[in-house]
């Protein structure tokens, strides 16, 4: 398992929203230099972090390439959203962010490739500052509903 840091893990946080995002932006955004920018990518390819760039289809799904895949419920803290959900975009881990008004305020998806990756997940989100309590379930089957216009 390569250690990822928190340089690596807001790179690769921004190439999942968008891969083509321009590295003079990502350098911006990080506030570390170009040449840092695509030091820390080319590593990232190189040791299989990073192992190509693709599209994905809204409707399409690519839940087999996950091997542990959950949904984490957070209780915040106070008035501690926004930046909560900033730190989660920068997980590459999180595949979805969702506020809800039940007893949880935010509802995140994770995917990871092992169990030691997901150990390593929840103690990073669990530590932000401003969570006061989660609950993690492991989806263990899933059955996609396609949705029907009447």
């Amino acid at each position: 398992m390569q250690y990822l840091d928190s340089i690596d893990r807001k790179l690769i946080g921004l190439l999942r929203i968008n891969a083509r995002t321009p590295i003079s932006h990502l350098s911006k955004e990080i506030r570390v230099s170009r040449a840092t920018i695509q030091n820390r990518i080319n590593k990232l390819e190189k040791n299989g972090v990073i192992t190509g760039y693709t599209t994905l289809l809204v409707s399409g799904s690519n839940d087999d390439l996950a091997l542990v895949r959950a949904l984490m419920n957070i209780e915040l803290d106070g008035n501690v959203y926004h930046r909560i959900k900033s730190c989660l975009l920068e997980e590459p881990a999180v595949t979805a962010i969702h506020s809800t008004n039940g007893r949880w305020d935010i509802i995140v998806e994770l995917q990871t490739n092992s169990l030691e990756t997901f150990d390593e997940v929840l103690s990073r989100i669990r530590g932000l500052n401003g969570i006061a309590t989660s609950e993690t379930s492991i989806l263990l089957t899933s059955t996609r509903v396609s949705s029907q216009q009447a």
